[in-house]
């Protein structure tokens, strides 16, 4: 009894030492959490005030959680490829110019355009079977593709810039670029959307051009593709390792909305619940892209090796992110509260959206740690590069397990609370 006691003492001891080893990559992966926090938030504003174009093109929202889905597993992965070709010295932090850096930026390029067409097609598809109202599919393909290159103008620059920059600056890219990213992709894809919509809407005047630009859209982007997997090896493994993946998320993604669709009445009720979502979503697929990339990296030099049963290093990752939760989901659950409050509307209370939030994020970080990891060394040992498939798999299957918890733990909190 007494020597169970002294390993429980000892092993209480050890956290500060713990914090204290891990200290840069904790305040690394914390301030860019926060960062991340601020870019769902504003998210969550821009949304709101969509509802004219939500009405006047409908099926309009079935595509939204998908697009913003897709281009963080894009550049998060993107950003996951060039923090491992940093490290092991295959790219400059000095926007030098190279086959590696050309590939990477053409594949994040294409798959961005595929994906885009490929996400209307889902989106029209998922309208029809379950009888919504929607646009004809013409529009869903002009504005996914549309938005898509108008987010890659955005989102590649500033990938390259967070990546390069942090690294040559003494920061690990794996705590940074992935969360900052996700950020920036959920600030930038609603105004893109609506950017699309809008040049749709002049379009609608003249519909042969419309028809026109549309199918040289879809040339394009099918030239595009078969010019990607030819161009070099590096980008051909890009394209065929994360387009299958990326399609899965894309599924993923959609049916997401569909397991929020079906406690919208519970969300519509609770308008801090609804302002919680986009954060609670955001800031769990941003944790889990911290772990995925530094998992990436740390099998690709050696440090993590690949087997069954997890230890060390990646413990240390597991116990890291343990520590980013019960910091950030409290937080977040505080800020979704108080911006209700803020905007005149009636919420659950700051204890029960507190406690909704760290519940739910501490159950979905325990099965996300797992599935992560053995994602991780699964695709490495089969010889697939983990950069290209587990932030796309993990942050889809987050995005999707995310809202059920976050609904099951918001019912049996409330549901006890009355």
């Amino acid at each position: 009894m007494k020597t169970k006691k002294k390993k429980i003492r000892t092993s209480l001891s050890s956290v500060p030492d713990f914090i204290a080893e891990h200290n840069s990559i904790i305040k690394e992966s914390f301030i860019a959490l926060l960062i991340c926090a601020l870019g769902d938030l504003f998210a969550g504003i821009i949304l709101g005030n969509m509802t004219f174009f939500l009405k006047t093109f409908p099926g309009l929202l079935v595509i939204i959680p998908g697009a913003i889905g897709m281009r963080g597993n894009i550049f998060g992965s993107f950003a996951s490829r060039l923090s491992t070709n940093l490290h092991i010295g295959m790219i400059s932090p000095k926007f030098e110019r190279s086959e590696q850096l050309n590939s990477n930026i053409i594949s994040a390029f294409v798959l961005t355009m595929i994906l885009s067409l490929f996400l209307a097609i889902l989106a029209k598809s998922f309208c029809i079977l379950f009888n919504f109202e929607s646009i004809p599919l013409v529009d869903f393909v002009f504005i996914s593709i549309i938005a898509g290159i108008i987010s890659n103008i955005i989102m590649l620059p500033i990938t390259m810039f967070i990546s390069f920059k942090s690294f040559d600056n003494g920061w690990d890219p794996d705590n940074v670029t992935t969360p900052v990213i996700a950020a920036v992709g959920d600030l930038f894809t609603l105004p893109a959307i609506i950017v699309a919509v809008i040049i749709l809407s002049y379009l609608n005047y003249n519909l042969y051009v419309k028809y026109i630009i549309s199918i040289v859209i879809i040339i394009i982007v099918l030239c595009a593709f078969v010019y990607s997997l030819k161009m070099s090896d590096e980008s051909k493994k890009i394209i065929t390792q994360s387009t299958p993946v990326l399609l899965i998320s894309s599924v993923l993604g959609v049916s997401a909305g569909g397991i929020l669709n079906s406690s919208i009445e519970t969300l519509l009720t609770n308008p801090s619940l609804l302002t919680l979502l986009p954060l609670f979503s955001g800031e769990s697929g941003s944790l889990i892209s911290i772990l995925s990339a530094r998992l990436s990296s740390a099998l690709h030099y050696g440090v993590i090796e690949p087997v069954k049963r997890p230890a060390g290093e990646s413990i240390h990752n597991f116990l890291i992110c343990y520590i980013l939760a019960i910091v950030m989901f409290p937080l977040i659950g505080f800020i979704a509260e108080d911006s209700t409050e803020i905007l005149g509307l009636s919420g659950v209370g700051f204890v029960n959206i507190i406690s909704i939030s760290l519940i739910s994020g501490i159950i979905l970080l325990s099965i996300m740690i797992f599935v992560v990891y053995y994602i991780s060394i699964t695709s490495y040992n089969r010889d697939l590069d983990p950069d290209n498939i587990v932030i796309p798999i993990s942050t889809s299957v987050t995005d999707a397990i995310s809202s059920l918890i976050l609904i099951a733990v918001s019912l049996l909190i409330l549901g006890a609370a009355i």
